[in-house]
């Protein structure tokens, strides 16, 4: 049978140090203590992200002018660089699929009040993609490079694609994000195309992880960002995963965990959990959609998952099944018919 492929993006010969990270999710993941110690379920239809006080990184009389969206980059992206001791990076690039979804339902409800007359520009200019990073960067004063990738649910791997090319020309640190947001408008649309359904598990969530990425090791870096592939169209089978670990000179018994975006109740009827057992045989798993729901940019808090656990070397209260130490952990991300491939070491 033939099979098409469409290789997104492939990284050899990668090594990433992920200096830092902030990240603002469904779960208290703005404070490592309580993330260790609890997990957060949902009684809703979708996962809503646990939101800071937004006073701590923002005037308060600049809050008031931003969306949530806007707010959640502003207060992940200074989290990534306080962590660091970074003042303003070299480069900033920010992924989204969706972008501002709440200003641009509020534009669209201005057309129809106003008859399409006397429209204010402010909710039509915060509704562009690029208005997180286009924020971060003014608040930081950073007059460097700055870049917003849109490429639905392969926003955040070409976002790192980016950012290795980057590295290559000395540009460095490179502040990376990825960032989705959930709204009620949306949630109903997608829901009636029978893309969200509670009863099968797939969740909807949103959240904005950030981190800032260096060639250079440093002194206290979290982990090694190793490689990044994607496929689109792809039937992935455990021919796939074997040639992937093969290119990068690794063995399926060497990763310590396997992160996946399976989202049913019941896993054993995933095809994707099983083709995963097949390829790593013993090897602890977990789905990381169960923590941030379902979002096109949902690898970016895997990725952020991968590395507190690589750095801690400890598991969550909730977690089960994990030996230690911990050094190499492999993310496979599913969004629809978008495949990507992450290995993460510690070093």
């Amino acid at each position: 049978m033939f099979i098409a492929y469409f290789f997104c993006g492939l990284i050899k010969n990668m090594k990433d140090y992920i200096i830092s990270t902030g990240n603002i999710s469904p779960q208290h993941s703005m404070d490592v203590d309580a993330f260790f110690n609890s997990r957060n379920e949902t009684s809703n239809n979708f996962f809503n992200a646990l939101e800071p006080d937004y006073a701590a990184f923002v005037d308060s009389k600049m809050i008031r002018r931003m969306s949530r969206i806007v707010k959640m980059g502003v207060a992940a992206s200074t989290t990534c660089l306080r962590n660091a001791g970074v003042e303003i990076p070299a480069a900033i690039l920010t992924a989204t699929a969706y972008g501002c979804l709440e200003d641009s339902a509020t534009f669209l409800r201005k057309m129809i009040e106003f008859d399409e007359q006397m429209l204010s520009p402010t909710a039509f200019i915060q509704s562009t993609h690029n208005t997180v990073g286009a924020q971060i960067a003014l608040l930081l004063k950073c007059h460097h490079y700055n870049n917003t990738i849109v490429h639905r649910a392969f926003s955040f791997e070409n976002a790192l694609t980016e950012s290795r090319l980057l590295l290559e020309e000395g540009i460095s640190p490179v502040l990376v994000g990825a960032i989705d947001e959930i709204t009620y408008d949306r949630h109903a649309i997608l829901s009636r195309f029978g893309l969200y359904k509670r009863d099968s598990g797939n969740i909807a969530g949103e959240g904005a992880a950030f981190f800032l990425l260096s060639k250079q090791p440093g002194n206290n870096y979290q982990a090694v960002l190793k490689a990044v592939q994607s496929f689109y169209k792809a039937d992935i089978v455990q021919e796939d995963i074997s040639k992937f670990l093969t290119t990068h000179e690794m063995d399926a018994e060497l990763p310590g965990l396997i992160l996946h975006s399976e989202t049913v109740y019941d896993k054993t009827k995933g095809k994707n959990y099983r083709v995963l057992k097949n390829a790593f045989p013993g090897i602890p798993e977990f789905a990381f959609k169960s923590l941030c729901g379902d979002f096109p940019t949902s690898s970016g808090f895997a990725l952020w998952f991968a590395s507190l656990l690589l750095k801690e070397q400890k598991a969550p209260v909730w977690m089960h099944g994990i030996k230690f130490p911990l050094k190499n952990i492999f993310i496979y991300q599913q969004d629809g018919l978008h495949h990507s491939f992450y290995l993460i070491s510690s070093d």
